[in-house]
């Protein structure tokens, strides 16, 4: 994947790109803003790392107009500044996240890959396949079989390339615009060879069949996966179980991580050359400490200070200097008050220059990997006698990101149960006798917390409600897909609770914003309230709520007004909206559902009902978003 970097500050620039190709990443730098649009919009970046600074076009600027040039890949900023008003205008602006200077480079690098897996959840593939060939994007770990590829970062990009895109064409240049920087400019015969290699390495590894071929004319595509060899998630490969079971013992920490310790170290010696540059560039602050005492401070001086000590307190940071960036950070407050800066302050500010020059001369804190989060997998027990049925769910259970057992009967399922806790159970009914339905009752009551799915060889009224009367969750009849079957389990598989959403609240009424705060917050909620609808943009784009609950008669701009312009927005299309109101009239609930809002609730509001309803409308926008993005996984 590529990504843009637009930062104007040498050492920070140059540590991050080495951090990012570390990560098997292609970066492209910009040192200002008007590179950063020119590049942007010529050629293709699947994120922008933006830093709100910078010469000619600052970060928010650029952000408004990359957005408005309809530029939609996700946009990270990184900033000094943590003041409310910057946050909500680089959110306004179009950013998608952003990053306070001083950072972790680790949790850089888990938003990163946060924001490139936007819309994605749970429940997709953390592995990429083709056949017995597996990629663990998470720890750029390459398997074929048992065995272990060593791949250089261009083979890697090459390949996720063209697993991420199964079904696309790309000519030499779009591989060159995908896989090297702008600074590189390789000729077409780079890629050739890079297939080349590639094809050699999965060769020597095992692999009989060519991975990719040859459009005439056109460039190169992913050839459809060979039906008779065991893809990776079959015994005959790279399992699941494997996965758990190496991470666990450390295996795969150790196989991965010696490779990241590497890069890591290289990474260190840059920050070890760039260390012994820091001191020479306080050479200006103490310019100003000089100018005081002699009451010859300019105002392009301060301003000179100023814009250096912002750039240390970033740069400090990432470089393992913590205290050191605070320090900076301190005299860039002292260097950009209003007041003219007077001789007053020329202690403080020598004793901030004297201990920032003392931290420097201590050694950073070095960065290293970080250990690896154990790949987590829901299990779907299935208890079916039709050896065909089960063995195409389990081998369409890897693209749903599932993983499919089997049990002989009820019996066996409970001590299966026990060895591995499945999510859910997919039961096979022949028919629903006495026997079977006593035995699914007292299963039933053995589990009483997990979700069950009945299939049936036939659709009848009488089955249905006598399992439904058991607390089964689906009712299934044959024949149906196995796409079919995994999107019912995806509705009944246990998710997050709502606990971690974001409900926004618009009234211009106090006493009504209280109270339905009070409603929610006991449920875990996180709940913004808004009482002027003036604000009620850069509010909303600030919160990027997961629902939105607003009054229905508002001064300036009423809940109709509201509904309409989030509904024309493609980013808040989707935004569960709930309108309250005291008109339940006819006319006024088809306004209040005309405009795009998909519920109402009247006034005066019952608490358990507005909260049930918030609740599931938070779920079913979920559920709804993971459906969609496993059926685009699979083609569906």
């Amino acid at each position: 994947m590529k990504i843009l970097l637009v930062e104007d500050d040498n050492p920070t620039a140059l540590v991050l790109s080495e951090v990012l190709s570390a990560q098997y990443y292609t970066v492209d730098v910009a040192t200002d803003g008007e590179i950063g649009l020119d590049l942007a919009t010529t050629w293709e970046y699947e994120l922008i790392l933006l830093d709100l600074l910078i010469p000619k076009v600052d970060g928010i600027s650029l952000c408004r107009q990359l957005r408005a040039k309809g530029f939609q890949k996700p946009i990270l900023l990184l900033t000094v500044k943590d003041a409310r008003a910057d946050v909500v205008k680089g959110l306004d602006a179009g950013a998608d996240d952003y990053v306070t200077k001083p950072y972790d480079l680790s949790e850089l690098l888990a938003r990163i890959r946060a924001l490139l897996r936007r819309g994605e959840t749970n429940l997709s593939p953390n592995l990429l396949t083709w056949g017995r060939l597996a990629v663990n994007p998470v720890s750029a770990e390459v398997r074929y079989g048992e065995k272990t590829l060593s791949l250089s970062p261009k083979e890697y990009g090459l390949l996720g390339l063209f697993l991420r895109n199964p079904q696309r064409v790309f000519s030499r240049s779009d591989i060159i615009d995908r896989l090297w920087s702008i600074d590189a400019s390789p000729s077409e015969g780079a890629v050739t060879n890079l297939i080349k290699d590639l094809r050699q390495k999965l060769k020597a590894a095992g692999m009989t069949a060519d991975l990719l071929e040859t459009v005439y004319g056109l460039g190169y595509r992913l050839k459809a996966a060979p039906s008779g060899e065991p893809d990776a998630t079959s015994t005959g490969g790279h399992t699941w179980d494997e996965l758990e079971k190496r991470q666990s013992t450390g295996q795969l920490k150790k196989t991965t991580t010696g490779k990241k310790d590497k890069n890591f170290a290289s990474i260190n010696k840059v920050l070890e050359r760039y260390r012994n540059t820091f001191a020479a560039r306080l050479v200006v602050l103490e310019q100003v400490g000089e100018a005081l005492q002699m009451d010859k401070l300019t105002e392009e001086l301060q301003q000179a200070a100023s814009h250096e000590a912002h750039k240390l307190a970033g740069t400090l940071g990432s470089f393992g200097y913590e205290t050191g960036s605070r320090l900076a950070q301190t005299i860039e407050q002292l260097l950009t008050r209003e007041a003219p800066l007077g001789k007053t302050a020329l202690p403080q500010l020598q004793t901030l220059i004297a201990n920032l020059k003392h931290e420097l001369t201590k050694p950073a804190k070095p960065l290293t990997a970080q250990p690896l989060e154990p790949i987590k997998i829901p299990r779907i027990l299935v208890i079916d006698q039709d050896e065909a049925f089960t063995q195409q769910l389990k081998s369409d259970a890897f693209a749903w990101g599932l993983q499919v057992e089997t049990a002989a009967s009820l019996r066996d399922a409970v001590q299966r149960i026990q060895q591995i806790t499945p999510g859910a159970v997919l039961l096979s009914l022949q028919a629903a006798n006495k026997d079977e339905i006593a035995m699914l009752l007292d299963f039933k009551q053995q589990f009483p917390d997990l979700a069950i799915l009945v299939i049936s060889e036939e659709d009848s009224l009488t089955d249905r409600v006598t399992v439904s009367r058991l607390g089964v969750r689906r009712f299934l009849y044959k024949p149906i897909t196995s796409a079919q079957v995994f999107e019912s389990i995806a509705q009944v598989l246990p998710k997050p609770p709502a606990a971690d959403a974001k409900v926004m609240i618009l009234d211009d009424d106090p006493i009504v914003l209280d109270a339905l705060s009070l409603l929610l917050q006991p449920w875990g909620l996180q709940v913004k309230i808004l009482q002027d609808p003036r604000q009620f943009w850069n509010v909303l784009t600030a919160t990027t709520p997961d629902l939105l609950v607003m009054d229905l008669e508002m001064p300036t701009f009423n809940g109709i007004d509201l509904c309409r312009v989030v509904r024309q927005d493609p980013k808040w299309g989707n935004l569960p909206i709930l309108v309250v109101t005291a008109h339940t009239d006819m006319e006024s609930i088809q306004q209040v559902f005309a405009a795009g809002a998909d519920d109402f609730i009247s006034k005066p509001v019952v608490g358990p009902e507005l909260v049930t309803r918030v609740i599931s409308r938070i779920d079913r926008s979920r559920l709804q978003q993971e459906l969609e993005t496993m059926k685009r996984r699979i083609g569906a």
